[in-house]
């Protein structure tokens, strides 16, 4: 359902096309209804909405474009009644140009709707299951699983707001081959606690913190738990540790202001869930044994080549704990299901994609969104380690050091595929060239005006379509154009999987606002024009707030 005026205008736009064709279907001899897309002209002199409809019909109908353009022209009907005009324009575009008033109608939709404005039903309530950062437990989380939790989180309220019905999952790798090194680099670390001169396997857990976590252990326990068998001193230490590991992760998390519906452990699906899936791979005819190892035909599902699901010891590799994760997930009821993994799975999808649709899942309802990597710069120099730790940078010092919102608007300032250049210093700015301090400022700077209205006894009135049609300078039609874009842009990034439309959307808008506040003065202008331009700036205010709601940064009333 399209429940805003600029989406119902869309939609009318598209619907008179349609039925254009329809008409025009026996002579032009259609054998298929095309796609129609419209989109929104750079320049404004080429109308509000246009669409190369009749480019695309020329080499089906065989007729020059501009001919196409001419007849759908003539047959097209707005239902909307806000259509002013159609062009035809360069080779053949048709260019839609809306009445005025439009832009009155959608401010007072605003105003409104206030908070909801932007929500759809796209969704129609369709449940997703969104799984995102499931980083293993056995180090604190990095800047690359920052970037994953932002995109993650922002996805999700933004499907939310779209109509979907939206589940978050951390998948706890708390089993399997990296708890084993786990537990060994926990016994090299409380042995060196205690004095003892054993060395870390090269493929060990070198970080500090496992050193801080076992000297605590150590002055806790002193030697005591070495009298234990060395698997039972093992499991001593894994459970010791791995508790105090996952709190760390999900303190990390909600200070980022990220949320998780669901906690979902690895260890639960050993042995019985990994078993399970296996013999029914094995029941169906997708698994075989080589070399002693179990392995999955994957390459008959689009895989490059087949992979080993069991290994010839009998114990099962990460794909066959993912199959077992993934069939849970599928027989759970979800409609769709969305993994955010990081840059180094991109080979992965591959192989999942084949595992499911060898149980007899269908592969489409899984979507898998790749998290690109991300460089870290201070003082024009590429930072790759922690000044505090010499290690990886953790997301809790970018927190730290440049603030919840600017490190999740800058986690979110680029498309996940496109590799994300950060900045700290410029994410610690406060000016103008800092994007999130841009919009920030923004809403801050319209609160202000509104408060000192408030000090004046200045009253803003009811919304007015009359009273906001009379803002007519380039400035406050093109703001209030601007405005009336959250729709589609929630739209567009709910659908393709895309926050970081939403951050551009974001500065668009806070760029078309400050361009307004300074060329049309609001308080102490002509009483009339006074009041128009208080309801617009309010509008703006909605708008701003609720595009960084979604984006999960908050929206200062002072700065």
């Amino acid at each position: 359902m399209l429940n805003s005026l600029i989406q119902q205008i869309r939609s009318s736009i598209e619907e008179g096309l349609r039925q254009a064709l329809s008409e025009l279907a026996e002579d032009f001899q259609l054998e298929a209804m095309p796609q129609i897309i419209l989109e929104q002209p750079n320049q404004r002199a080429h109308g509000n909405w246009a669409t190369n409809l009749a480019m695309v019909l020329t080499k089906q109908v065989k007729r020059p474009p501009r001919e196409i353009a001419e007849l759908l022209k003539s047959r097209f009907q707005d239902k909307s009644g806000l259509v002013q005009k159609v062009e035809i324009a360069g080779p053949g575009f048709l260019n839609f140009y809306l009445a005025p008033l439009w832009r009155a109608k959608a401010v007072a939709e605003i105003l409104a709707k206030e908070m909801e404005f932007g929500n759809s039903n796209l969704g129609s309530g369709q449940k997703v299951l969104l799984e995102f950062v499931s980083a293993n437990p056995t180090g604190p989380l990095h800047v690359g699983h920052g970037r994953g939790a932002a995109v993650g989180s922002a996805l999700a309220t933004i499907l939310a707001a779209a109509g979907y019905d939206v589940t978050c999952e951390f998948y706890l790798n708390d089993a399997g081959n990296q708890i084993e090194k786990f537990a060994e680099s926990l016994e090299v670390r409380y042995r060196q606690a205690l004095g003892q001169e054993v060395e870390m396997p090269e493929d060990g857990y070198h970080g500090k913190d496992l050193v801080e976590l076992m000297e605590d252990l150590a002055s806790q326990k002193q030697d005591q738990l070495l009298s234990l068998p060395e698997n039972q001193l093992r499991e001593a230490l894994v459970e010791y540790a791995l508790p105090i590991k996952v709190d760390a992760i999900k303190r990390d998390l909600e200070a980022f202001g990220v949320h998780f519906d669901s906690w979902f452990s690895e260890s639960v699906l050993h042995p019985e869930a990994i078993e399970g899936a296996v013999e029914q791979l094995k029941e169906i005819g997708s698994l075989y044994e080589q070399d002693g190892a179990l392995w999955l035909r994957s390459s008959a599902f689009g895989d490059d080549k087949d992979r080993v699901v069991i290994r010839d010891n009998g114990v099962p590799t990460y794909l066959a704990a993912d199959i077992a994760y993934h069939k849970d997930k599928y027989t759970r009821g979800f409609d769709r299901l969305i993994n955010i993994w990081g840059a180094d799975h991109h080979g992965y999808i591959a192989r999942i994609k084949a595992a499911v649709q060898a149980l007899g899942y269908d592969p489409e309802k899984l979507a898998i969104i790749i998290v690109q990597m991300v460089n870290l710069f201070r003082a024009g120099q590429a930072v790759t380690m922690s000044k505090r730790t010499g290690e990886l940078v953790t997301l809790a010092e970018i927190v730290e050091e440049v603030g919840r919102d600017s490190a999740r608007f800058f986690f979110l300032m680029r498309s996940s595929e496109s590799q994300l250049d950060f900045d700290l210093d410029l994410a610690k700015e406060q000016s103008d060239r800092n994007p999130v301090f841009y919009v920030q400022y923004a809403h801050a700077r319209i609160c202000s005006i509104l408060r000192t209205a408030e000090e004046q006894g200045i009253e803003i009135p009811l919304p007015d379509e009359g009273l906001l049609a009379t803002l007519t300078s380039p400035e406050e039609e093109l703001l209030m154009e601007k405005l009336a874009e959250l729709p589609i842009v929630v739209w567009e990034a709910a659908e393709r999987m895309e926050p970081h439309k939403l951050a551009h959307y974001a500065q668009e808008l806070a760029g078309q606002f400050h361009l307004f506040y300074n060329r049309c003065r609001v308080l102490g202008a002509e009483e009339e024009l006074q009041a128009a331009r208080l309801l617009l700036i309010s509008a703006t205010r909605i708008v701003l707030a609720k595009t960084l709601q979604l984006l999960g940064i908050s929206a200062p009333e002072q700065m």
